[in-house]
């Protein structure tokens, strides 16, 4: 199993918004592919999957905040 955490992003910027989930909880996600769309107020920018297997959980809804190292899906 895997927590996939919002990585840091960068000096100074400490959160960011959930825009879009490319796949929903029960998908297989396969390594390297956008698995959400986050925003910074600097940017835009897709996270990819860490690691394949089966999206089990997404933490953070669409349009939640979220900060540096904070759990926004699972990954089984």
């Amino acid at each position: 199993m895997t927590i996939v955490k919002l990585p840091p992003l960068g000096e100074g910027i400490e959160k960011a918004t959930v825009t879009f989930w490319f796949f929903k909880a029960g998908d297989p996600v396969r390594e390297k592919e956008d698995l959400v769309e986050l925003t910074t107020d600097k940017a835009a920018f897709n996270l990819p999957c860490p690691v394949s297997g089966t999206l089990k959980e997404v933490l953070k809804e669409e349009g939640s905040q979220i900060l540096v190292g904070e759990a926004i899906a699972v990954i089984e």
